[in-house]
């Protein structure tokens, strides 16, 4: 083109040069963070600290391409212990991790930037497996048991779980370090120890040889930053992009990992490998369906109850507050932004095993979290007119029994005084423990 003969081309371009500068960044919005084509990958390396149900999203995310999809090209190491993998974010050498809060936290306490950006799993989803002669935890008063590493996320639990039924650690209970789950559960079946904590699926397999359920953690009903998210705030302040492009991916992965219980259910039996398709639909619906949230946000106030277990031998966890130990910039992002919502609008969700509309999944889900396990137990008599013995059983909680007793969960106190002499704290009750339920009158 002549431009210097053709003046007119002066006049009809630059009109054209304002359209495409409104469009432009208007398709650049679309993409919203997308892969493009052409452009290159960023190459990172994210770990995770445990083989076990807890790390399902990050397996779906990755197996599914949704990394791919926000231009990231990510190398998934198995870094076992929480601990661990803590150390390997505060040295650079993994750019995220999954892995246990209590790890983030003392971490974090001993001076290193590693904070938790999205929470996976708020409350404990542990149970207490004893040997099969064990019916009380005062049983366990001269016995071992076992966690993967001093710090880890078992080791918190199962020192709580010990503290609530009034044994002191170390010194009425030994606790060892043996490592991964299935390292636990083999020491359990050898006789080396005589409890551990234990995830599905191995819980499953627990029951199965005759192993003893002593408490469901699930059932204590307490918010506890157990698995979530984290990075360093170096690398948040210098590539906020890779972060951000990390949790679309991640929230994307979760929406999947709830709405296609198929294709799900095969990871989760690649990385766990086992065909055992009980406990894996066990695994997919009591932590995937159940207790992931949509909105990965991490519990602030299940941080304060760490925080408030570490002050005796802590000194900073005294004065430390939740909010030092999260960023919660890019998942604020999301749910502000209706990315998250705008997930679980388009696509139907599977609960058990039925298409339900999004609206309806939510409802169900929503109604499985709030009667956990007790929806599966056989309803008892409400009302009795006399006082009633009773065994606690898994699911169970004081507030659970007095609405199928009584009608109405408000009433749950009446059941912890009438028990004053065995239960010491209404939140903690265990599996086998045999209380009475005073009638109503």
């Amino acid at each position: 083109m002549n431009w210097a003969r053709d003046k007119r081309n002066l006049i009809l371009w630059p009109p054209l040069f304002v359209l495409l500068s409104v469009l432009l960044p208007l398709f650049s919005v679309s993409i919203n963070g997308a892969e493009k084509p052409g452009q290159p990958l960023k190459k990172i390396r994210i770990v995770y600290s445990s083989i076990s149900g807890n790390m399902a999203p990050l397996w779906v995310t990755y197996e599914r391409g949704f990394f791919r999809k926000y231009a990231l090209d990510v190398e998934l190491v198995l870094v076992e212990g929480g601990s661990r993998a803590a150390q390997t974010l505060a040295s650079g050498d993994a750019a995220l991790a999954q892995m246990a809060g209590a790890a983030v936290i003392q971490t974090n306490l001993k001076g290193a930037d590693v904070v938790m950006i999205a929470g996976i799993l708020n409350t404990m989803n542990y149970e207490f497996i004893v040997d099969k002669n064990i019916e009380r935890p005062d049983q366990l008063k001269g016995k071992a048991v076992a966690v993967s590493r001093v710090g880890s996320s078992s080791d918190f639990a199962t020192r709580f779980a010990l503290d609530r039924y009034g044994l002191v650690p170390g010194k009425d209970v030994s606790i060892l370090e043996i490592g991964t789950q299935p390292d636990r559960f083999a020491a359990l079946e050898a006789g080396r120890i005589q409890g551990v904590m234990l995830e599905i699926p191995l819980t499953h397999k627990a029951k199965k040889m005759g192993f003893r359920v002593l408490a469901n953690l699930k059932m204590l009903g307490l918010e506890y930053q157990h698995t979530g998210i984290a990075t360093t705030r170096g690398l948040i302040k210098s590539q906020p992009e890779l972060i951000r492009n990390f949790m679309k991916a991640y929230v994307e992965g979760i929406h999947y990992y709830k709405t296609h219980p198929k294709e799900s259910l095969a990871v989760l039996a690649k990385y766990l490998r086992t065909n055992d398709a009980e406990a894996l639909k066990e695994i997919y619906e009591d932590i995937g369906l159940a207790l992931v949230p949509e909105k990965p946000y991490p519990t602030l106030k299940g941080i304060g109850v760490m925080l408030d277990e570490l002050g005796g031998k802590e000194p900073k966890a005294q004065t430390a507050r939740p909010e030092q130990f999260v960023d919660l910039t890019f998942v604020k992002e999301l749910d502000s932004s209706g990315f998250i919502d705008r997930l679980y609008k388009t696509t139907p969700t599977v609960v058990a095993g039925e298409e339900v509309g999004p609206a309806d999944a939510r409802l169900s889900l929503k109604s499985k979290q709030a009667s956990g396990v007790a929806s599966s137990i056989t309803p008892l008599p409400r009302s009795p007119d006399r006082p009633v013995e009773y065994t606690i059983k898994a699911g169970d909680t004081l507030t659970h029994l007095a609405d199928r007793f009584y009608g109405t969960a408000s009433k749950w106190s009446k059941i912890y005084e009438a028990n004053r002499d065995a239960i010491k704290n209404p939140d903690y009750i265990y599996i086998g423990q045999k209380i009475t339920i005073p009638s109503e009158i």
